[in-house]
């Protein structure tokens, strides 16, 4: 078997057909971003602006998670984003756990390549996918895992804190839940220099 790159990552991607999620979509959304970023962020799926672009988190709950990070200094293009399926299901829906297990050799590729130190998992789709199938995000969120050197946390989906405007404070305390890991890990110097320089 060759050795996994980023070209045979995509090339594999854009080939996937393990699940039925691939038919009548626009774009595969492998995502984007720094692909030497310590920190990763991993959300649910695809929507419509993702499908129409082939650009992960790109609509109004990217928008809204660009604010996120800008918030505690971090620039989004520092940071490596994706979801836990690459195509987007009809109509929005959840991915189906099947359709998330059939998605999982990609998503291992890509964190293998990134390799980051930290992961916020984004809703409960990317909770139960990487941490417990059983998790319940509202009680979860803001809490720190460590497996395999890698610290993980779980928070709300942007897309839930544009639907329920009363989630965004626990939110806020997430965010500043990253920032103090970064800084305690030695990570946030290099990721908030980064946005100096672009100032």
């Amino acid at each position: 078997m060759p050795e996994m790159t980023w070209e045979l990552f995509e090339e594999q991607v854009e080939a996937c057909r393990l699940c039925s999620l691939c038919r009548g979509i626009q774009h595969k959304v492998p995502g984007q971003g720094d692909r030497r970023s310590p920190l990763m962020l991993i959300g649910e799926g695809p929507g419509q602006t993702e499908d129409e672009q082939g650009l992960a988190f790109v609509g109004a709950a990217g928008q809204l998670l660009t604010r996120m990070l800008q918030a505690i200094g971090l620039p989004r293009e520092r940071v490596y984003i994706c979801n836990v399926v690459k195509c987007r299901p009809p109509g929005n829906r959840v991915p189906t756990p099947e359709e998330a297990a059939a998605c999982r050799i990609h998503l291992r590729n890509q964190t293998w390549l990134v390799r980051p130190k930290v992961i916020v998992l984004l809703g409960s789709t990317a909770a139960k996918a990487l941490l417990d199938p059983e998790i319940r995000i509202t009680r979860e969120r803001g809490r720190w895992t460590e497996r395999k050197g890698v610290w993980m946390m779980p928070t709300y989906h942007p897309s839930a804190l544009l639907r329920d405007e009363t989630k965004k404070p626990q939110a806020w305390e997430d965010m500043k839940s990253l920032r103090e890991k970064l800084k305690e890990l030695g990570l946030y110097r290099d990721l908030y220099e980064a946005n100096e320089e672009q100032d």
